[in-house]
C-alpha cells in the first residue's frame, strides 16, 4: 500500500502539467462558444483523443495510480479549463466506471474499448439511472428488465432521464429493475449494444450550466439485449437476489444496488471537478482585484475583497484535501466508515457554488457579462450540488453512516 502524502510524484506532476496545458491551450480557448452552442463539441473531444487524453489506456492509468490521486488531479485540470467542455470528454467515464464496478473481466474487455472509440472514430457512452420519478429516490425506479429465458434475452422498458451523452452514446448502461418487491435492493445494470432496436433519444435538455455537454432523455422499448449484456452475469445476480431475500425476511444488512456502487465510487471525482472550476473561479478574481482599481488603488487593497479571497483560498484547499483523502481511501481498500466520499463530494460542491457567486461579485457588473467567464463558471457550478446525489442526499449519506440510523 502507498503511503499518504500530500507531494505530487513527478509522473503525476508531469501528468498534472500535460493536462494543464491541455485545459489552457485548447479547451479555454474553446469554452464560450460550445457554451453558446450547447451542442457536443465533438472537435474538442478528437482533440483529446489524439493526444492520448481520451482514451482508455489514459484513465486506466490514472484509475490505478496506487496513490488514488491520479483522477482527482485529471479532473481539477480538465474542469479547470471549462466544466461543460470537460464533462463532455470525461462523461463517458461514468458508465465505464457501471462497467468495472460491476462487470465481468470479460465484460469489462469488450465494452470499455467501445466507449470510447479510437482518434480516428471517437465513441462516447452513457450511464442511465435517473427517471422522470425517480431520482434520489432510487427505490421508486420503474425500467423494468425481464428475462426471457426461451432466447436467453432480457427485455427493457422505460424512461430514463438527466442521462450524460444520452441517445448520442455508443454504449449505454441502464440501470433496471428486476425484482420489484425488493425495491432499490432489485436493480441490476445492462449492457446495450450499439444500435440496439429500441432506445431511442427524448427530450434533449436546455441547460442552466454546462450546456457543452449533452444531457438527455432515453426511451427504451421492448430493448433486447443477450443475456451476457447483464453486468456480472445471471448466477451472480441470483446469488444477489437470495442474499437480499433472504436479509428482507430477517431484517439484516442493507445491500448496496447497481446504482449505488457506481455512484460510490466517482463521488470523490466529482467533488474534483468542483473543485477544478471553484479554482478556475477564484485565479480570475485574484487576478482581476489585483489590476481593478477604484478610488486609486487596485481592489484588493480593500479589506472586504482581500478577505473574501483569502476565504476562497481556504475553502479551495479544504475541499481539495477531502478530496484527496477519500480518493486515496478508496485505492487503499479502506472503508468510508464516517462516508468520507459523500464528505468530499458535498463540500467541494458547495466550495464550487460559494467560490464562483464570491468571484461573480468581486468582478461586480463585469462579473455578470458574459464578456468574462466567471458568469459561466457560477452556472457550471451550480450542477455540482445536484448530479450524482444531490447536497441533501450527501448529508443523509453522512448523517446514516454516522449514527447507523435510518434517518429520513
Amino acid at each position: 500500500m502507498a503511503e499518504f502524502t500530500l507531494e505530487l510524484n513527478d509522473d503525476q506532476k508531469q501528468v498534472r502539467d500535460w493536462l494543464h496545458g491541455f485545459a489552457a491551450e485548447v479547451i479555454r480557448p474553446a469554452a464560450s462558444e460550445w457554451d453558446e452552442r450547447e451542442e457536443t463539441p465533438w472537435p474538442v473531444i478528437q482533440e483529446a483523443a489524439k493526444v492520448g487524453i481520451y482514451s482508455l489506456d489514459f484513465y486506466a492509468q490514472q484509475f490505478f495510480d496506487p496513490t488514488g490521486l491520479g483522477i482527482p488531479m485529471a479532473m481539477e485540470e480538465l474542469f479547470w479549463g471549462d466544466a461543460g467542455i470537460a464533462l463532455s470528454i470525461v462523461g463517458t467515464g461514468l458508465a465505464a466506471v457501471g462497467v468495472l464496478a460491476n462487470g465481468t473481466e470479460e465484460q469489462i474487455g469488450t465494452w470499455i474499448p467501445q466507449m470510447y472509440g479510437d482518434a480516428d472514430d471517437v465513441k462516447v457512452a452513457a450511464f442511465c439511472s435517473s427517471e422522470p420519478d425517480a431520482g434520489s429516490d432510487v427505490a421508486s425506479m420503474r425500467t423494468r428488465a425481464v428475462y426471457d429465458g426461451a432466447k436467453d434475452e432480457w427485455v427493457l422498458n422505460g424512461t430514463k432521464t438527466w442521462a450524460t451523452n444520452g441517445g448520442i452514446a455508443n454504449v449505454h448502461v441502464v440501470v433496471a429493475v428486476v425484482d420489484p418487491e425488493l425495491g432499490s435492493k432489485g436493480h441490476a445494470s445492462f449492457i446495450v449494444p450499439p444500435a440496439t432496436p429500441g432506445l431511442s433519444q427524448g427530450q434533449k435538455f436546455k441547460k442552466h450550466g454546462i450546456r457543452a455537454s449533452h444531457t438527455a432523455e432515453v426511451v427504451l422499448e421492448d430493448v433486447r439485449v443477450p443475456g451476457h449484456c447483464l453486468l456480472g452475469g445471471k448466477e451472480k445476480l441470483d446469488e444477489r437476489l437470495a442474499r437480499a431475500r433472504e436479509r428482507a425476511r430477517s431484517g439484516g444488512e442493507r445491500v448496496k444496488n447497481a446504482a449505488m456502487a457506481t455512484f460510490e465510487a466517482s463521488r470523490p471525482a466529482v467533488g474534483a471537478m468542483a473543485v477544478g472550476t471553484a479554482r478556475a473561479a477564484y485565479e480570475v478574481a485574484l487576478d482581476y482585484a489585483k489590476t481593478r482599481t477604484q478610488f486609486g488603488r487596485p481592489i484588493i487593497d480593500n479589506q472586504g475583497i482581500a478577505f473574501q479571497l483569502a476565504d476562497m483560498r481556504t475553502q479551495i484547499d479544504a475541499a481539495r484535501l477531502l478530496v484527496w483523502r477519500a480518493s486515496w481511501m478508496a485505492s487503499a481498500g479502506k472503508p468510508f466508515t464516517a462516508a468520507e466520499g459523500s464528505m468530499s463530494k458535498l463540500y467541494a460542491s458547495e466550495t464550487a457554488k460559494s467560490v464562483t457567486a464570491q468571484a461573480v461579485q468581486i468582478l461586480g457588473g463585469n462579473g455578470f457579462t458574459r464578456e468574462y467567464p466567471v458568469e459561466r463558471m457560477h452556472r457550471d457550478a451550480a450542477i455540482y450540488t445536484i448530479f450524482e446525489g444531490t447536497s441533501e442526499i450527501q448529508r443523509l449519506v453522512i448523517a446514516r453512516t454516522l449514527s447507523g440510523m435510518p434517518i429520513r
